[in-house]
């Protein structure tokens, strides 16, 4: 896995972005931003395009819903 790639955590089918890798562990990150969490790289697949895009679609509706205070 590359920085910058979406994959899809195989635990609970979020979208995340790889921001780097260490011994068998992928730190990710929601498109858009967000909190950072870790993944099993053998628990990863890659995303689809319109995977990401829906991933996307929810995060802007989630900044809309919460205004600048989210």
């Amino acid at each position: 896995m590359r920085a910058g790639e979406y994959v899809i955590d195989g635990r609970d089918g979020r979208v995340g972005e790889v921001r780097g890798c260490s011994v068998g562990v992928v730190r990710l990150r929601p498109p858009g931003g967000g909190r950072e969490w870790e993944c099993p790289a053998q628990l990863l697949r890659p995303a689809s395009p319109g995977e990401v895009l829906r991933a996307r679609v929810r995060q802007l509706n989630r900044q809309v819903r919460l205004g600048p205070w989210g």
